[in-house]
């Protein structure tokens, strides 16, 4: 709050019983020399800082990857980050550049060694997978800036008034250490999303708990020597940057409310689907996918089973969006106690964790196979299915691809393996113009040209010397060899799920090809 401010406003201000209140009661009763001396030799850089700032950083980190509130707790417990950030605020407050430059370089360098340390510690962990406790820090939005506004004000205050430092130090570290900690995690793991995320929120609180450490040490007449200009210019960008920061999170936050929404809704509409004696043990709503991914466990009495399409109709329906749904429905007798749907719950709960342990495993065989890297391999975890594009191979045939993928699938036992060859000419089929039966030869030719052509989708080929339709039973007349022939291949490629169409009769050595179109 400016202290200097021009006649004749001056003068009704001063004379205003607001005036004298806050001069009496708040500027007044607060050793302004003191409050600054302490603040910003506390903020200053020395060994004991970097050790502490160290220290905090790797229990945060442990914490976090254990998942243990407990222990992310412990790491703010012992964080000096308090002292550079308010030392940047009231710095700030007071036009003190000097005093700016100390506290920004004891705070960047602190920050540095807590990063670097994460990492070095995720990095020499077994453990690198993302907690509910890192994925947390990773999409910041408007409640995470009040957080740090509270956090900012209550510190400050007791700061100001000499009172409850450790507790002061907590609340500020709430509000930093821990992304600071999920920064270090997303560089050692190279995970783009949780880095950018853990960043954006740890820029966005500090900003946050510095400003509003500017705003306290104002009201309390810290600055009050700063010219109207200045102090005008001061509440001008301290206004322009709490609205700066507070537009993109709270788009962020509207987000995250429709998505909650959203599995409101679709979780009603099971409930509503499979009656009041019904359970949803899990759901999964996939929002980064386009449509949507929905995976859902639902507990049901045997009588109330729905149709999986209707019931996407249904949740489309209420939602708005179109749905890629999966939901397991567990069917059981309404007669059997909850002892027992409990157990079933839990059961298919670790089966569903067991699916997706079992996929990175899958992955990373079927990559090695196919010769190509790992983000290459597409996994279907709800019907088990994995596909990948193989990388050519010099000297090799459909055949040695095929046989690549049999081997692929004996590796991943209950999986689906599919790998797509590249484009090469389908094996030639030979056969004798006197028989109207086919070799072994041909055969394993017609179904190798039926395994490619599905995994280039193309499931349609032409049969030369088909004829436009089969023979009639009991006609006396049997069909030439070129055509029995023809209809033996057409039966092969049905079988494999590929449709034969007629072509022109070819000589004894042909491949089968697309039809052409007409």
């Amino acid at each position: 709050m400016p202290d200097t401010v021009t006649a004749p406003g001056a003068a009704l201000l001063r004379r205003s019983p607001l005036y004298g209140w806050w001069q009496r009661h708040l500027v007044g009763s607060v050793d302004h020399e003191a409050v600054l001396s302490r603040i910003f030799d506390e903020g200053c850089l020395s060994p004991r800082f970097a050790f502490m700032t160290t220290m905090s950083a790797g229990i945060a980190v442990l914490g976090l990857l254990l998942s243990s509130p407990a222990v992310v707790i412990g790491a703010m417990l012992i964080s000096p980050l308090m002292g550079p950030i308010l030392g940047i605020g009231f710095a700030l407050a007071v036009f003190d550049f000097r005093a700016l430059r100390r506290a920004l370089t004891a705070f960047a360098a602190g920050s540095a060694f807590a990063v670097l340390f994460t990492a070095l510690v995720v990095l020499c962990s077994p453990l690198k997978d993302a907690t509910p406790e890192i994925l947390a820090r990773t999409r910041p939005n408007l409640f995470d800036l009040l957080v740090a506004l509270f956090a900012a004000l209550a510190g400050s205050f007791a700061i100001i008034r000499s009172r409850g430092d450790t507790i002061v130090g907590v609340a500020i570290a709430t509000a930093l250490m821990p992304p600071l900690a999920v920064v270090g995690f997303g560089i050692a793991t190279a995970n783009l999303p949780v880095l950018s995320g853990a960043l954006a929120l740890f820029v966005t609180n500090f900003l946050t708990i510095a400003l509003s450490g500017t705003i306290m040490a104002r009201l309390y007449g810290f600055g009050s020597a700063l010219s109207a200009q200045q102090s005008w210019t001061q509440t001008g960008l301290l206004l322009l940057s709490f609205v700066v920061m507070a537009v993109p999170l709270g788009l962020a936050l509207n987000q995250i409310a429709r998505e909650a929404v959203t599995v409101n809704q679709i979780r009603a509409e099971l409930g509503t689907r499979f009656g009041p004696e019904a359970r949803v043990t899990q759901l999964d709503v996939a929002f980064d996918r386009d449509p949507w991914a929905v995976r859902a466990v639902v507990i049901a009495p045997r009588d109330k089973a729905a149709d999986p399409r209707e019931l996407r109709a249904a949740i489309e329906k209420r939602t708005g969006r179109s749905l890629a749904l999966q939901v397991d429905q567990i069917l059981i007798d309404p007669r059997e106690g909850p002892a027992k749907r409990e157990a079933l719950a839990r059961a298919n709960a670790a089966a569903a964790d067991d699916v997706r342990d079992q996929s990175r495993d899958v992955a990373r065989v079927v990559a090695a196979l196919a010769g190509v890297p790992e983000d290459q391999v597409t996994i279907d975890r709800d019907h088990q299915r994995v596909v990948a594009a193989a990388a050519p191979i010099p000297d090799a045939g459909l055949a040695s691809y095929e046989a690549l993928e049999k081997r692929a699938g004996a590796s991943a036992p209950g999986w689906l393996v599919e790998i797509t060859p590249p484009p090469l000419p389908l094996p030639p089929l030979r056969v004798d113009a006197r028989e109207g039966t086919l070799s072994p030869e041909a055969q394993a030719a017609a179904r190798l040209s039926a395994w490619a052509s599905k995994r280039w989708n193309r499931r349609t080929l032409a049969v030369p010397g088909l004829p436009d339709s089969p023979p009639e039973e009991g006609s006396g007349e049997p069909a030439p060899p070129a055509a029995q022939r023809a209809l033996a291949i057409a039966a092969i490629l049905q079988a494999e799920g590929v449709e034969a169409r007629a072509a022109p009769p070819a000589g004894n050595v042909f491949t089968l090809q697309p039809p052409a179109s007409r």
